[in-house]
């Protein structure tokens, strides 16, 4: 599972849904079943979610994962549509019918987007072929040293 931070993550986004919600982040994490320690250092920024734990404890909070990652949509990369659908590599990979490896190449943007897997991969985010060949292209030519 990948530890890298998540783009677009908002701890204050995630404090405030919380706040609304009324919840502490206790009864959080017994519902969402992640530690409280883990709700805790997603709040203070001191660590960054995994996507398969941060899509069960926005849906005890009864919001959306677009609700606490914010990545404009001209500045979306691949991994960014996966990541607002709340699904891991695998998951998509399963979902669109394609290994994980090939979903995290052109995630990373080190290889071409085929057709056959633009179109498979485009049907399970959910979004247009032109949409997720667009977001390939801003992966491949993101600066140096800039995460996916």
């Amino acid at each position: 599972m990948s530890r890298r931070v998540m783009r677009g993550f908002s701890p204050d986004a995630l404090r405030q849904a919380r706040l609304n919600a009324g919840l502490s982040q206790t009864e959080i994490a017994r519902v969402a079943k992640v530690g409280t320690g883990t709700v805790r250092r997603w709040e203070m920024g001191e660590s960054s979610p995994q996507v398969d734990l941060l899509a069960r404890v926005v849906e005890v909070l009864g919001v959306t994962i677009a609700d606490v990652v914010k990545v404009p949509e001209t500045e979306r990369y691949p991994g960014d549509w996966r990541v607002l659908l709340g699904l891991t590599q695998p998951q998509l990979g399963a979902k669109a019918g394609v290994t994980t490896q090939i979903v995290s190449c052109v995630e990373r943007g080190v290889i071409s987007l085929s057709d056959n897997v633009g179109e498979r991969l485009s049907a399970a985010l959910g979004i247009s072929e032109d949409e997720l060949r667009a977001a390939h292209e801003r992966a491949r030519n993101r600066p140096l040293g800039e995460p996916s």
